[in-house]
């Protein structure tokens, strides 16, 4: 796997085990146990899905006693939207211009009905 950061962002998100963690983490911090219950895995399959989140820095883990708890970082998220809108600007772009091309077409038949 590539090394650059946004390659590991997307990587960690492309798994919807992984996802459905960061959403649930979006509501507070959670323990392993407590983000596991959902799901139908085991609690050392989680704990590798929360190894990759926390690699890819979308998470950060804490240690308190006996119970460590995740959190959600943001930052890396907002590195993803950053390289994302780029792209949705370049469509919206060109579906505005598809869009006009679509109204003169139209416009254009309908002289023609006339």
């Amino acid at each position: 796997m590539a090394d650059d950061r946004l390659s590991v962002i997307f990587a960690a998100l492309a798994d919807p085990t992984r996802r459905a963690i960061l959403a649930r983490l979006a509501e507070g911090d959670a323990t392993v146990t407590e983000l596991a219950e959902p799901f139908a895995i085991s609690l050392p399959a989680i704990s590798r899905h929360l190894k990759v989140l926390e690699n890819a820095g979308l998470i950060t883990r804490a240690r308190s006693a006996q119970w460590r708890s995740s959190s959600l970082n943001p930052e890396p998220l907002r590195e993803a939207t950053a390289w994302m809108e780029r792209y949705r600007q370049f469509w919206d772009t060109n579906f505005d211009r598809l869009d006009a091309h679509l109204k003169r077409m139209q416009a254009q038949a309908e002289q023609h009905e006339q």
